[in-house]
């Protein structure tokens, strides 16, 4: 089996991921790395897809920047989101070309194994027709005049969000899964562009405190099985050394 590279980045800018995924990108076209998965949780930022309707941001910038939250317009697919601390976000790294060039595979790939690694905490999660991502059902109750529990109707709520960007068959952004992520924040948005849906946490979910390190490890056990990657762990520092190698030969290569 080709590996996968599975890269714990910690909590980082999301800019900074950007150019990242920009710099395994260039080196992944070029065949000198293998394929990478980054592992990210970023503060608070809102992204806009290069689909995405900026009336889908429901405040002002002004009031983005009192809050601490950062804007960025993207190239990735999808409307409009929102990251931040206690949210899992993923960017796969992969050439296409060595797996199977099939875009609409790819991300029900990412759902796939979203939704697999979600059933390992006993919750079961869906895919909704015509709505990428991943979904869970809610039912609504109340109580009648006797006191008894009545259920009313059902809806979904978005547990975890994907756009990706496609260059030569390699992958850029990915997915973003919330784990015990602070829910208010998805009210300064039109999540993903769909009115009156909201989003929910698997913490939210399970009633219980969840911790990263408990997800992370099973949607990228997931991952690297829709892909039939045999994943390794690899170090940021050890990434940066390979990506220097290939930057460095390149740059000379052009002198």
């Amino acid at each position: 089996m080709k590996e996968l590279l599975v890269v714990d980045l910690g909590t980082v800018e999301y800019g900074a991921a950007w150019e990242l995924q920009r710099r395994v990108a260039a080196a992944r076209k070029a065949g000198a790395i293998s394929d990478v998965l980054l592992l990210c949780e970023h503060p608070h930022v809102i992204t806009l897809g290069r689909s995405g309707k900026i009336s889908n941001l429901r405040v002002p910038g002004e009031m983005l920047r009192r809050m601490g939250v950062s804007f960025f317009e993207t190239n990735r697919g999808g409307d409009i989101t929102y990251h931040g601390p206690g949210q899992l976000v993923g960017y796969p790294i992969l050439n296409l070309g060595e797996i199977r060039r099939d875009v609409a595979w790819y991300v029900r790939s990412l759902e796939e194994a979203m939704i697999r690694a979600t059933a390992e905490f006993g919750v079961a999660s869906k895919r909704v027709s015509g709505r990428t991502g991943v979904w869970v059902d809610v039912v609504a109750s109340s109580a009648d005049e006797e006191g008894k529990e009545v259920e009313e109707a059902k809806d979904e709520e978005k547990l975890a969000a994907i756009g990706v960007h496609l260059s030569r068959w390699v992958t850029s952004h990915g997915f973003a899964y919330n784990v015990s992520t602070d829910l208010r924040y998805f009210d300064l948005i039109v999540p993903c562009g769909i009115a009156g849906k909201r989003a929910t946490s698997l913490e939210k979910l399970l009633g219980r405190r969840v911790e990263m390190k408990e997800v992370a490890p099973r949607i990228a056990a997931h991952l690297g099985e829709m892909f039939g990657l045999d994943q390794r762990a690899c170090g940021r520092d050890d990434l940066e050394t390979m990506l220097r190698i290939y930057e460095d030969r390149k740059a000379l290569a052009a002198v």
